[in-house]
């Protein structure tokens, strides 16, 4: 009860090859199957075009951040000044 026969799915198979026709499914199915090797193609030249730019290009440095030695060097060529509020004795 839970389950269909066989005889649903044959029915089923007919309504579908009457609606649709045997051209129409196979075109269909032909369509899919030029689709899905288009787009494994498309995969494969965007690995090999990610894999040969990673090749030549060199790693860029992160933007915005200054290493521990140039910050050294900025903080030791800037004038000190005193910010406090009280005087020095």
């Amino acid at each position: 009860m839970g389950s269909f026969s066989i005889w649903h799915w044959l029915v089923v198979l007919l309504v579908v090859l009457l609606l649709f026709g045997g051209g129409k499914i196979s075109g269909l199915m032909g369509d899919l199957a030029k689709g899905i090797k288009s787009f494994k193609q498309n995969m494969k030249e965007d690995d090999d075009k990610d894999a040969s730019m990673a090749a030549e290009a060199p790693p860029a440095p992160p933007a915005g951040n200054l290493s521990a030695p140039a910050q050294a060097r900025a903080a030791s060529t800037e004038p000190r000044t005193s910010t406090s509020s009280h005087p020095a004795a």
